[in-house]
């Protein structure tokens, strides 16, 4: 395992120098520096970020064995990916490498997709795996805005404020086809929390919750817009929650599900992204408590993908993402004046899904040829952490001293 762990090391270091090469170019754009409204992006900025960071990570704590892993690789993940994603969807998108703080936004948006997918993959990939994860993903993600949906073009091919589609949808199958095609963990019993671990999830639970309406309404301009999609994601979470809290007990044999709690609870958010700026307030709570009704039976019963899927990304983002989609179908023939396009918003839906489809099993192939040379993937074989892992994780001694 330490030879695993020595190329990583090597390819990290490679791509930091490759990256910053790149960014030799770079130009920073100061045109709306003068616009006072814009020292409000900082603030978006931070709540995105502290989802990444705290969020994503100290969500898959819920895995005994994989703690380190889940928030020291977010941290890994994140900072690759969003320098990678400022790269090249600004060549992309702009033919050149001009930042702004939407720049900083944009590439946390990318990142948001990868770790999606991490969650279905964590415990089976090293560290050198998640490198070239990041970096294929954030590519096709970036191929799929920017020329299939068109996102930087004048009428871009879709409307998707919080990214439902985006997001969500590709970061959510890429994973899950990838994680198909590497099949179950080798070592399932290690998939498993705690007491200790379920209250750390929690925590990534609340900061994604709170910080959920800044990932939905950030990339839109100030205004009546932004501040419809920040009240709407607001009502569309408390939706979610309360569905999740009333239906664990009917579905789970009168106890409260923690996985349930832990997850559907923000499928709100997941599913009003797309719509966050056009519908009323009936509109976002009735989208948000029926994405938390379809995520919390998604988490109890499990219906697909169980046997591959480590932290229930399809029950969270998969199918609260394909719902949300499909409310943005129908949203222009339930309000007015909304300048969606049902037609576009279903040719970008199935556009997305059969990319990310794609390109996610595509990726599980490539990672299957960089598989490591030991099992199992607990924290305890790349981490130099304290030997009381082998006892959380189930092993019965450290992999490495």
């Amino acid at each position: 395992m330490a030879a695993d762990t020595g190329s990583f090391g090597i390819m990290a270091l490679v791509m930091q120098a490759l990256m910053t090469i790149a960014f030799y170019s770079a130009e920073l754009d100061l045109s709306e520096a003068a616009n006072t409204d814009k020292s409000s992006v900082y603030n978006f900025y931070v709540g995105v970020a502290l989802m990444m960071f705290v969020g994503f990570g100290y969500l898959m704590t819920f895995l005994k064995s994989y703690g380190l892993g889940a928030v020291g690789f977010t941290m890994y993940i994140t900072c690759l990916g969003v320098e990678f994603a400022i790269i090249i969807e600004s060549f992309m998108g702009k033919g050149a490498l001009n930042i702004d703080f939407m720049s900083l936004l944009n590439g946390n948006f990318a990142v948001a997709a990868v770790l999606i997918s991490f969650g279905g993959l964590i415990g089976k990939i090293s560290p050198l795996q998640c490198t070239v994860v990041t970096v294929v993903e954030l590519t096709c993600y970036c191929v799929n805005k920017v020329y299939f949906l068109k996102q930087y073009d004048e009428s871009p091919l879709i409307a998707d404020c919080g990214g439902t589609i985006i997001i969500h949808v590709f970061g959510a199958y890429f994973g899950l086809m990838a994680c198909t095609v590497l099949g179950p963990p080798k070592k399932d019993e290690l998939n498993a929390s705690s007491y200790s671990s379920d209250l750390f999830s929690l925590i990534g639970t609340v900061f994604l919750w709170l910080f959920w309406p800044s990932f939905v309404a950030g990339g839109l301009p100030s205004g009546a817009g932004q501040t419809t999609a920040l009240i709407n994601t607001v009502l569309a979470l408390l939706a979610s929650t309360m569905t999740t809290f009333g239906l664990t007990p009917l579905l789970d044999g009168g106890m409260l599900n923690t996985a349930a709690v832990q997850n559907a609870t923000l499928a709100g958010g997941v599913s009003i992204g797309a719509t966050a700026n056009l519908v009323g307030p009936f509109g976002a709570v009735v989208v948000g408590g029926l994405a938390g009704l379809l995520s919390t039976w998604g988490f109890i019963k499990t219906p697909l993908f169980s046997a591959v899927d480590t932290c229930g990304i399809h029950n969270l983002h998969g199918m609260p993402g394909l719902f949300g989609g499909l409310v943005s179908i129908a949203v222009p023939f339930l309000y007015a004046d909304t300048g969606m396009d049902a037609i576009m918003q279903c040719h970008g839906l199935v556009i997305t899904l059969a990319f990310a489809c794609a390109t996610g099993a595509a990726t599980g192939f490539v990672l299957k040829l960089l598989a490591p040379t030991a099992d199992p993937f607990s924290d305890d074989a790349f981490w130099g952490c304290a030997d009381d892992i082998a006892k959380a994780g189930g092993l019965e001694k450290p992999l490495m001293n």
